[in-house]
């Protein structure tokens, strides 16, 4: 109930999981580490933090999101190459709303689809491969139903980003998705459609790809402003 100072059990595993990823991120530093050095496994890591398996499975999931570490099935868990980033995102700020989710959306609708342009325009080799390679894992993630779907896909905007060229675009995108990692996952949470998301996502890659600056803008504009009405169509109370 809200306003009653109640925290609930979702609210309390977040902030465990957040707690986890601060600790993750001071081990990688106190033990100056570089990007792609492999660190101790999952089971390890709940061991020195005293928590069970999935919970730190989770903390490690955010960071990854970040880009702070890579999670390799079969082969373990290595620092990212964002770990030495001075911007985190704060474990104790506020919990997420309809709203905020929203304004976060916005902000995105209005910085990323002039970057897709950039992207289609200048198609930096590097953007490309990440772009191609994030949407087979996508597509990897769709056909087995895992849960990892939500980094791929946070990774295949940041992936458009590297194709500008520009590293300080591609920065503020990473920053983005570094600073709201938890509403980002709660948006692809409150989309629900899986793929009509990946559909879209397509459509942006062929237009990047492409050389299609215009339509590289409308997909990136349209997919946006799609994920705002799915989730006002899940919460009708929001402002327009």
């Amino acid at each position: 109930m809200e306003g009653d100072g109640v925290v609930t059990a979702g609210e309390a595993r977040r902030t465990l999981a957040d707690e986890l990823a601060g600790g993750v991120v001071q081990l990688i530093r106190e033990r100056r580490l570089e990007p792609g050095a492999q660190m101790d496994t999952v089971r390890s890591m709940a061991e020195r933090f005293a928590v069970a398996v999935p919970t730190m499975r989770e903390a490690l999931r955010r960071l990854e999101a970040m880009g702070v570490v890579i999670l390799r099935h079969g082969s373990g868990v290595y620092v990212g190459e964002n770990v030495g980033r001075s911007v985190l995102p704060n474990p104790h700020g506020p919990l997420l709303t309809s709203e905020s989710l929203v304004d976060l959306l916005r902000a995105r609708s209005t910085i990323e689809p002039p970057i897709a342009a950039m992207g289609a325009t200048v198609r930096d080799p590097g953007g490309v491969e990440r772009i191609t390679e994030t949407l087979r894992e996508a597509e990897r993630c769709l056909l087995e139903r895992n849960e990892r779907l939500w980094v791929v896909n946070l990774d295949f905007h940041r992936a458009v980003a590297q194709a500008s060229g520009n590293t300080v675009l591609a920065e503020v995108v990473d920053s983005i998705v570094l600073v709201h990692g938890h509403e980002q996952r709660e948006i692809l949470r409150l989309h629900g459609d899986e793929d009509v998301d990946f559909a879209e996502h397509q459509r942006i890659a062929r237009a990047v790809l492409d050389g299609d600056a215009d339509e590289a803008y409308r997909a990136s504009k349209e997919h946006l402003d799609n994920v705002i009405e799915a989730i006002r169509s899940r919460r009708p109370d929001l402002r327009q």
